[in-house]
């Protein structure tokens, strides 16, 4: 496909949708998995990026029940998409990640964190640019803050990269859940031109470097 025509034929995560796509008011998250017998009782909230790509790298992993997109990391109350789209309610795009401990630990989800964008990219990852697709880490206690730093430490050490990991890594407070239409996103809406064109590709690369850790239902690969 000639550049000029893939370009023009590419849709942002931030393009506003219609609204057929059932737009419901986003709440606080408020889910808890931690009384669950089948012992998916962890939390996790990363921001890389638009959310739809993020949310189909972790679900696809095994140990993963279930991810959902919204917003965090800002100081205004009940964000939307097209709020903070405008860069100024100082909120990211984010996930968090609803997990099995004892399949999967929180350094594996750092690794699959870090290996699945550009931890260099200041204030956006790949062609959505501003603060609300901004690189953070949200910990939950001082363990995951450690590891977190540490991780960023021995990336930045390593001389992998040209530039310095530009991700934030900062306390947890709230996370609201963004509206119905963005979750599962990339799986419900495979015929979208971003998905095709920068979603699956983004969840391909990852899963290419560690199919050890897929969910067959969830493979790219086939």
């Amino acid at each position: 496909m000639p550049a000029l025509l893939l370009m023009l034929s590419l849709t942002s995560c931030a393009e506003k949708q219609t609204a057929s796509n059932n737009d419901q008011t986003n709440n606080e998250v408020t889910v808890n998995f931690a009384a669950d017998s089948s012992g998916y009782n962890r939390q996790a909230t990363f921001a890389s990026g638009c959310f739809w790509c993020v949310e189909g790298i972790y679900e696809s992993v095994k140990g993963v029940r279930e991810v959902v997109s919204g917003y965090a990391g800002g100081k205004t109350k009940n964000p939307t998409y097209e709020s903070i789209g405008t860069g100024t309610t100082g909120h990211a795009e984010a996930v968090t990640v609803y997990y099995d401990s004892s399949l999967i630990d929180y350094p594996t989800l750092l690794k699959i964190y870090f290996a699945s964008q550009d931890p260099t990219q200041v204030n956006g990852q790949g062609p959505d640019k501003g603060t609300q697709y901004r690189s953070i880490i949200f910990y939950r206690n001082d363990m995951e803050q450690l590891l977190a730093k540490s991780y960023i430490n021995q990336l930045n050490a390593s001389g992998k990269y040209n530039a310095p990991v530009a991700a934030e890594v900062v306390p947890f407070t709230v996370f609201y859940e963004a509206e119905g239409y963005h979750q599962n996103y990339v799986q419900l809406n495979p015929g979208n031109s971003y998905v095709q064109y920068e979603s699956i590709p983004r969840i391909k690369k990852f899963q290419k470097l560690f199919p050890e850790l897929l969910k067959p239902e969830r493979s790219l690969l086939k």
